[in-house]
């Protein structure tokens, strides 16, 4: 009970909306339309949980991701969708797993529970755009040798996965950004999917679910960076006021 309570009071109430919202339409559309693979539920509410830890700038969502893209990468082989199971096992999760190490490096004002947001500067800009691009056309090859299915897509799924998981490293509220464009290939990369088994519709309203979760989390990332930026400049006012 005190962990439950712990939760809803951590959470504000329009995230808390956003969170139950989100967990219902995955719920609802799950019993429509699949009723039998649990691991694309349970895959679901991992991931539009991670999302809303990840709003706070919170590392837990780092760790719900490594969790989300295993189940993930499971549910694209099953459905041969091959771009996507290398993107999250192959790039995803380990990317996690280094922005989770990150994460906990960077606690802002020693709150291991809120990270310290960090802007790119132009030559990281200029990189990830020019690695972003040579990630797009290997996987390209690798993708069409495998005979993946939706290629196009597929390959758009890697590009904004890749500089996603940059940014998140990076601590840019822009993840958040690159995330909602993942999210709308997803969406028709299984709707597509949906066009030939109607029960796989539960993956594309769950990353509809997640792109309205993405779109939420830049919003509170900019907040936090906001604050942040006001805290830290309080701190150097007042040194300088002791000093005098």
């Amino acid at each position: 009970m005190k962990s439950i309570r712990q939760f809803y009071e951590y959470f504000s109430k329009i995230e808390l909306m956003l969170w139950v919202a989100s967990v219902c339409a995955i719920v609802i559309s799950f019993c429509i339309f699949d009723r039998s693979n649990f691991g694309t539920l349970i895959a679901s509410l991992i991931g539009v949980t991670a999302i809303i830890f990840g709003a706070k700038g919170n590392p837990i969502a780092q760790v719900l991701m490594i969790i989300f893209s295993i189940i993930y990468g499971y549910i694209s082989f099953h459905f041969a969708y091959y771009g996507e199971m290398i993107t999250y096992l192959g790039m995803t999760m380990p990317m996690a797993i280094v922005a989770l190490i990150s994460w906990i490096r960077h606690p802002f004002a020693g709150n291991k529970s809120e990270v310290e947001v960090n802007k790119i500067n132009k030559k990281e800009t200029i990189f990830m755009f020019i690695a972003s691009f040579f990630v797009t056309v290997i996987f390209y090859f690798i993708l069409k040798y495998f005979h993946t299915a939706n290629i196009i897509p597929s390959t758009l799924s890697i590009t904004t996965s890749f500089i996603a998981v940059f940014l998140t490293f990076k601590r840019s509220p822009y993840f958040s950004i690159a995330y909602a464009l993942n999210d709308i290939v997803l969406v028709i990369l299984w709707v597509l999917a949906t066009m030939e088994n109607v029960h796989y519709a539960s993956m594309a309203v769950c990353f509809v679910a997640f792109l309205f979760n993405d779109i939420y989390a830049f919003i509170s990332w900019k907040k936090i960076e906001k604050r942040q930026a006001a805290e830290i400049l309080q701190k150097v006012e007042n040194r300088q006021a002791t000093a005098v």
